[in-house]
């Protein structure tokens, strides 16, 4: 297989992987447990969720409440912890570390073969570990924004939200996205970082190892310091997240957050167009201006029904124009 192939089905691999530690997937389709879903036939009315999405039995996509009822039930045994709140971050002491976690749905797939799977990965994608693939801009996340855009589309659900220099990423899912998703997110991190800057800073002798960990531990805790004020900044908008504004929108107001720079760009130009009134159709406008779309909707109607405020609608007078006579014409006529 041609490198440039192989390299891109290794990294459709890694998505998928990804995908189903944050539950969008349903593993059981990949380790055998499940049969493969029957495609739909051509013409039929395309179903509310993809084919191998983790669904429940009504054909939805399953919830962290269903999930709930299951287990007391008895009758929820999954290969894998999923993190319902859609964050999974770059940690490697954390439970829900990124690399960890995608390496769990390995070993449930490839079973006593995932080292071998992740090493050959790893080689084709041209890093040393899975966590560079993840923590490199131009790596995982290049690649699924990729795979998820469409003309000029671009939709990727899984978004990296790291400190100035990467040094810790949120990996956020957006199918699963409220506003109180940030709210806890740094906090126990920044904490862990203080509390360690605290003891090497009470140490009474320290080693050149020692100093140098804290010189990391002091940037950090002010890179997480930054990045909670950034999120926190972003709650008193107030940022609320619409789906239906759809992923750019949506992500607009997070674009100092991202590091892969043409990604960010977009979202800045967007941004900066809802700051213009570029996007006042959308939820996210409403949410941050209100009082300039409610003016807009005194005159423009489409913008009154979008928003559901028909009421402020004003029709504007119609002009009767006065139909001119026979004689008159006539008259007109012999003048010229």
């Amino acid at each position: 297989m041609r490198t440039d192939l192989l390299r891109d089905a290794v990294a459709a691999s890694v998505q998928y992987c990804l995908g189903c530690a944050f539950g969008r997937w349903d593993i059981r389709f990949a380790n055998g447990e499940k049969p493969l879903p029957e495609l739909p036939a051509p013409f039929a009315p395309l179903p509310v969720c993809p084919p191998g999405q983790l669904q429940n039995n009504q054909g939805l996509p399953i919830t962290n409440e269903e999930v709930a009822r299951l287990k007391q039930e008895g009758r929820w045994n999954y290969p894998i912890t999923i993190p319902w709140d859609g964050i999974l971050v770059d940690d490697r002491n954390h439970v829900l570390d990124v690399e960890a976690c995608v390496q769990k749905v390995m070993q449930v797939i490839w079973k006593d073969q995932w080292e071998t799977i992740e090493s050959e990965a790893c080689a084709a994608l041209n890093v040393r570990t899975l966590r560079d693939h993840f923590r490199k801009p131009p790596g995982f996340f290049d690649d699924h924004l990729k795979r998820y855009s469409k003309s000029r589309r671009q939709a990727p659900i899984y978004w990296p939200l790291s400190t100035e220099s990467a040094s810790y990423t949120l990996w956020v899912y957006y199918q699963r996205l409220t506003e109180q998703t940030f709210y806890t997110c740094v906090d126990p991190k920044l904490r862990e970082v203080n509390s360690e800057v605290t003891k090497l800073t009470d140490k009474g002798a320290r080693s050149r190892d020692d100093e140098q960990k804290l010189e990391t531990l002091y940037q950090l805790g002010l890179e997480l310091q930054q990045f909670r004020d950034e999120l926190l900044r972003l709650a008193k908008l107030p940022w609320h997240p619409n789906l239906n504004d759809g992923i750019q929108i949506t992500a607009a107001p997070l674009w100092k957050l991202f590091r892969l720079p043409r990604w960010r760009k977009t979202l800045k130009e967007t941004w900066e167009g809802l700051e213009r009134g570029d996007y006042d159709w959308a939820y996210m406008a409403f949410t941050l201006w209100p009082d300039r779309i409610r003016e807009k909707c005194k005159s423009d109607k489409s913008l009154a029904i979008a928003h559901g405020l028909e009421d402020l609608y004003v029709e504007p007078a119609r002009v009767v124009r006065k139909k001119r006579g026979r004689k008159a014409h006539a008259q007109m006529v012999e003048e010229e």
